[in-house]
């Protein structure tokens, strides 16, 4: 176990190393080979103007010396305005390409973080911790971006200063660049010093506010349960010593940064001592003019801004590649995690297989055993069972979400997590985007125009009450927006399922937490979704079991029994009792009412008029996969 799994007690998703990260870097920068030169060619041109302003404040030293008249300080005068407006409009354009540079580069790597980390297996995630990941998110590409907006163009602009400063006194005279470089020992060895320190010291500090971040979200997360069971002294606890460990390794740096101001303060007094010795003697044996001296010492101090800021940006960059190492490290996580390679082109609805298939959440508790199961082209399959049986856990297996610890699950010939655009998912727990109700459905299907849309909603029932919502299309729904009931919510979740248009779909308790009417028109908008594509369902209602070609009853992680609905009543066996138990349950009305009937309920109660659905979209293949996240 490395120190990190010892300190979090998770298995951290990867940190990639400094040659990874580096490698990375030119990766992302390759494509702006054009801006990054032109950036880099004005900055030196501003660069280079700047460092007339020396030589001709010691040529004013010169005519001051010399005892000449006013008029010869006219020209010098002149051209240090003229310097001044050339030197700040350059540096100002340099310095707008080469942060349009970082901020392209970051946009690109924001892109594909979220993409890989949307495509992470999810119990990957759950290793890790959320903490980890919503780091990651926040914390890390807040560094890396305020680091390429700030300090990469100053970066640029001080190594610049640096080096050309550096070609100006040797300009002056050979002497006073040997004189200046007495300082660059101790530069050097301060910056190699505070490296070694701050790279392990930033890194460490990454993982253990990910790991405070976790704790918090556990802790305000399971509040209720915290407090149900009078957990609070022992979260408070805990969370009190991750931020203790957090605030520690802050002060280390806030220590580590001090000396390392102090050690830079030696290195600029012995540098300049040292030119203004040699412009002493050299001045004493008529070498050079006092004006030149001048000029010398000028070039020098003028180096103290660029030197500093270029050392003192090492903090930035420090912080700032950590957070680059970790999320160059989730955009590289590769097929060993995830899918292996694609699937190939599927004509139809693909079918199924799963062969000895077992599966735990908790090493040494098995929730699935040897389980095989296949599924036909276009056939609907339904998982029954009582709760803990195994059925969300294989809806999971076969959507992709999680890999089986043993066992083969295939979709379509390939892996679930292969098998891109082919598998829809759609849960119980459904997230509204927020943004208008357009955008929300369209995320499924970026080019579906209004007419396709409209389709969507109609074929799944929910295009009446759309369209009495405030803005129609246009309302705002969401956080912030307009509040959707649970069984509206899922009726934009089957909407969105129609515009991705995958051939397998899997429907876990897709409509268990509407209430009974709003149950009855979710049943029927599925159905009319799932017509013309292989289907696995967990049936929340036996109704819905009943309708399928085939019902698989789940136990205990094992397939007990299956066949169609009236061979499983007819056989008496676990099935039987579990419908004898349901239709118990229900009202005479229910009971007998078919899938089709039924009114359709407005967002108050209010009963309104049902028309006949529009056609199911035809499936086909390689369609973005849909799945809906929960809350």
């Amino acid at each position: 176990m490395t120190t990190t799994e010892e300190s979090t007690g998770r298995d951290l998703l990867p940190t990639a190393t400094p040659a990874r990260t580096r490698a990375a870097v030119r990766e992302l920068l390759r494509p702006h080979r054009v801006l990054a030169c032109g950036g880099f060619a004005v900055l030196v041109l501003a660069t280079a103007v700047g460092l007339l302003t020396q030589p001709l404040l010691g040529r004013i030293v010169d005519v001051v010396t010399q005892g000449r008249s006013p008029g010869a300080l006219t020209w010098p005068v002149l051209a240090l305005a003229g310097i001044a407006l050339v030197q700040g409009a350059s540096t100002a354009w340099g310095m707008a390409l080469v942060s349009r540079l970082g901020e392209t580069a970051l946009a690109r790597l924001r892109e594909l973080f979220v993409e890989r980390a949307l495509s992470l297996p999810l119990d990957r995630v759950e290793r890790a911790g959320s903490g980890d990941l919503s780091a990651r998110v926040t914390r890390d590409v807040s560094r890396v971006a305020e680091a390429v907006r700030t300090a990469l163009p100053e970066l640029a602009r001080s190594g610049l200063s640096i080096v050309l400063t550096l070609g100006a006194l040797a300009l002056l005279d050979w002497r006073f660049l040997v004189a200046a470089l007495v300082a660059v020992p101790v530069q050097a060895w301060t910056a190699r010093w505070y490296v070694r320190h701050a790279v392990p010291l930033y890194a460490r500090e990454r993982i253990v506010t990910g790991a405070q971040q976790q704790q918090l979200l556990d802790t305000i997360g399971g509040a209720r349960t915290v407090r149900a069971y009078g957990l609070q002294a022992e979260h408070d606890r805990r969370v009190t010593a991750r931020s203790r460990a957090a605030v520690d390794l802050t002060m280390r740096g806030v220590r580590l940064v001090l000396r390392f101001y102090g050690r830079l303060h030696v290195a600029e007094y012995l540098g300049l001592a040292a030119v203004l010795l040699t412009g002493f003697l050299l001045v004493r044996d008529h070498a050079v003019s006092v004006g030149t001296a001048t000029a010398a010492a000028l070039y020098f101090h003028s180096l103290f801004t660029p030197v500093n800021t270029a050392l003192v940006l090492l903090d930035d960059a420090q912080s700032a590649t950590a957070g680059l190492a970790r999320l160059v490290g989730v955009v590289d996580v590769r097929a060993e995690e995830d899918a292996t390679d694609a699937a190939p082109p599927v004509a139809g609805p693909p079918g199924v297989l799963l062969s000895g298939v077992s599966h735990a959440y908790v090493p040494g508790q098995p929730v699935l055993h040897g389980v095989d199961l296949e599924v036909r082209p276009g056939e609907r399959v339904a998982l029954v069972g009582t709760s803990g049986a195994g059925k969300t856990t294989l809806a999971k297996l076969v959507a992709g979400l999680h890999r089986a610890e043993s066992g083969r699950v295939r979709v379509g010939g390939a892996e679930p997590g292969a098998s891109g655009g082919l598998v829809g998912l759609v849960t119980q727990e459904v997230h509204v985007f927020a943004g208008t109700l357009a955008d929300d459905l369209r995320l499924a299907g970026p080019g579906a125009d209004e007419a396709e849309v409209r389709a969507a909603l109609a074929a799944v029932g929910a295009l009446e009450w759309v369209e009495r919502l405030p803005d129609g299309l246009d309302t705002v729904v969401g956080e912030g927006g307009h509040r959707l009931t649970t069984d509206r919510a899922q009726h934009l979740a089957l909407a969105r399922l129609l515009l991705a248009d995958p051939p397998l779909v899997v429907l876990d308790e897709a409509t268990a937490e509407a209430g009974s009417s709003g149950a009855r028109l979710l049943d029927e908008a599925a159905e009319r979704a799932l017509a013309g594509r292989t289907a696995l369902v967990v049936a929340h209602r036996l109704g819905q079991a009943a309708a399928a070609d085939r019902v698989v009853v789940m136990d205990a992680g094992r397939i007990v029994e299956q066949g169609t609905h009236a061979e499983l009543l007819a056989a008496g066996g676990r099935y039987a009792d579990l419908w004898r138990a349901w239709s118990g349950s229900r009202s005479p009305g229910e009971e007998n009412r078919s899938p089709g009937e039924g009114s359709t309920a407005t967002e108050d109660g209010a009963p309104a008029a049902q028309g006949r659905s529009a056609p199911v979209p035809s499936p086909s293949p390689g369609r973005p996969e849909v799945s809906e996240a929960p809350h």
